[in-house]
């Protein structure tokens, strides 16, 4: 399961204090052994799951990615996200 979706102001504040990542344009494969939430601070990416399922996300976008999840990232602009498992 992948989900997207633009954050409340409480849920800004709460990602405010989670490690950063950023990685430039790429296209990779990812395995999500636990849980992961996402705000997006900037850039851009496509993720696509095994079962051909697929979200776009940017600045400003919350996403969530569930343990289990078998997927391949395409960053297209280089990506900045606060994020934490569990």
């Amino acid at each position: 399961m992948m989900n997207v979706k633009k954050p409340s102001a409480e849920e800004i504040e709460l990602a405010s204090a989670w490690d950063t990542w950023s990685r430039e344009p790429s296209t990779f494969s990812w395995f999500y052994d636990e849980k992961e939430t996402c705000y997006i601070l900037e850039g851009h990416a496509v993720v696509k799951d095994d079962k051909c399922n697929q979200i776009e996300f940017g600045p400003g976008d919350w996403v969530e990615f569930a343990q289990g999840l078998e997927c391949t990232w395409t960053i297209t602009k280089t990506i900045r996200k606060k994020y934490r498992f569990g």
